[in-house]
């Protein structure tokens, strides 16, 4: 089932490895023959569905003007704009011509951005050859749902670096543009990102017609509102190497995210000759988070937007629109509303964040831990406790993988979310409490992830069947012990 707040976007801090299995299940044929996968977006589409789509299609967009024009004309008041457009005090119009317009300036920046972007994720990756620990290069993703298994040139923790060494070489020594130049062209960058989502998420959809990467890995519903948001391809991908899902993921957006939080700090401290340390704690903690992804790529080939999500809008313009406009707004906010926090808050913000990532970040690794070592670790000490099950995939081989049930993954069915949950608090507690424009996010996250949880487990439920019914008896709550 489909709902209305289910739009998300990549990053780190919101992906589950796929269903906690090990990912050293072996496979055998069945017979069975070109039968579907068990796994993977609907084959048919329900009204309550369709709805929702059409709903996100049309609001999702304009959801995302109101908080940026929010900012910037009604000084980040989210209900301020509605009462005037109620009462009559402005007109849709007046607040559009107020809006600035894309313009070449943008369009250059956003163009040049995109191929750089382009050409970082093309390179072949030389990190993982002196960093201890990281996994970079050439890697394995999980089996598809027609039993193909791609392989992933993982080099974004290489893109992040080179991005971010130019920008602090230009903003301390080259001063080819101002540090504030992407707040300064933050409305016209919305226009240059809106056209390429659109135009991503129209391209996959005429190659999934014309020209798929795998035919078989294909889903049509005979809905053309479910099948441009939800995807048909399952891993477009353009030559070898050149991956949609992977690159929309984590590129450009992501890459972005922590250069529009300096962008910001440059800003507050060119109005107030200041950097406050509300908006050093944005960037210190989302900046974590940023680095965790990338560091941990590899690891996100095992995430449900690789494994499950088709590429379509849903993923197109989300990764392209919703994430830099909408998970940087405490930064943001914090330009129009400069916030000095008391020593101890800022401190415990700190503690309640780092605390949040501490959680999300060996929960995730006991996971990974276990499927890299088919169980053969330990976890908290002790030798790992879990569960035997099995799936089919489209090509009729039947796969065996174990469900993990110890350490968190024993205290809630999806306890690294529960650490999302804290660091995204951790970030709109910066902001203070005079608005409620940065608290979007805690709000949004946390109607994502209880529903993210319903959607994988109806998932787990069809690909798993009665070994899924095993598992929660064995870990009954999701997020929450003893609540839910």
């Amino acid at each position: 089932m489909f709902v209305v707040f289910c739009l998300q976007v990549p990053m780190a801090a919101h992906k589950e490895i796929q269903f906690s299995e090990t990912g050293r299940s072996k496979s055998v044929m069945n017979g069975t023959g070109n039968s579907q996968g068990q796994w993977g977006r609907a084959w048919k589409v329900d009204w309550f569905s369709l709805a929702s789509v059409i709903f996100l299609l049309l609001f999702a967009p304009f959801i995302v003007y109101y908080f940026i024009m929010a900012c910037d004309q009604y000084s980040c008041s989210l209900t301020q704009p509605a009462i005037d457009l109620f009462t009559g005090k402005a007109r849709l119009l007046d607040i559009w011509n107020k809006t600035p317009q894309l313009t070449w300036k943008a369009a250059t920046l956003y163009t040049a951005w995109v191929i750089f972007q382009v050409v970082l994720f093309m390179l072949p990756d030389f990190c993982h050859k002196f960093l201890p620990f990281y996994r970079g290069g050439v890697q394995e993703g999980a089996v598809t749902p027609a039993g193909i298994v791609l392989k992933y040139e993982i080099n974004g923790l290489q893109a992040w670096l080179i991005t971010h060494a130019l920008w602090f070489a230009n903003a301390y020594h080259f001063h080819w543009f101002s540090p504030t130049i992407i707040f300064d062209n933050w409305i016209p960058l919305l226009w240059c990102a809106n056209i390429l989502g659109y135009v991503v998420s129209v391209f996959v959809m005429i190659k999934a017609y014309y020209f798929p990467s795998n035919s078989k890995d294909c889903k049509f519903t005979g809905n053309f509102f479910y099948d441009f948001m939800m995807g048909i391809e399952f891993n477009p991908r353009i030559g070898e190497w050149f991956d949609f899902k992977l690159f929309f993921n984590g590129r450009p957006g992501i890459v972005a995210w922590t250069l529009i939080n300096l962008s910001y700090a440059a800003k507050q401290q060119e109005l107030y000759g200041q950097v406050t340390n509300s908006m050093i704690l944005v960037n210190v903690l989302q900046a974590v988070y940023v680095l965790d992804f990338f560091w941990n790529e590899a690891w996100y080939l095992k995430t449900i937007d690789i494994c499950h999500d088709h590429f379509g809008w849903y993923l197109g313009w989300g990764d392209c629109v919703w994430l830099p406009y909408l998970y940087t707004l405490q930064g943001l906010y914090l330009v129009y509303y400069p916030v000095q926090l008391a020593t101890g808050s800022a401190i415990g913000i700190l503690l309640l964040g780092l605390v949040g990532y501490y959680i999300f970040r060996m929960t995730n690794h006991q996971k990974d831990l276990f499927r890299r070592t088919d169980g053969n670790c330990k976890i908290w000490g002790k030798k790992p406790q879990y569960i035997e099950c099995s799936y089919m995939s489209a090509d009729g081989s039947k796969h065996y993988s174990k469900l993990l049930t110890s350490g968190f993954w024993g205290v809630a069915r999806h306890f690294n979310y529960t650490g999302d949950l804290m660091g995204s608090l951790a970030y709109c507690l910066c902001c203070g409490l005079e608005h409620i424009l940065p608290y979007f996010y805690i709000i949004y996250m946390t109607i994502l992830l209880v529903h993210r949880c319903i959607r994988d487990e109806h998932r787990c439920s069809s690909k798993y069947g009665k070994d899924w019914k095993r598992y929660i008896d064995a870990v009954p709550y999701r997020l929450f012990p003893g609540l839910f």
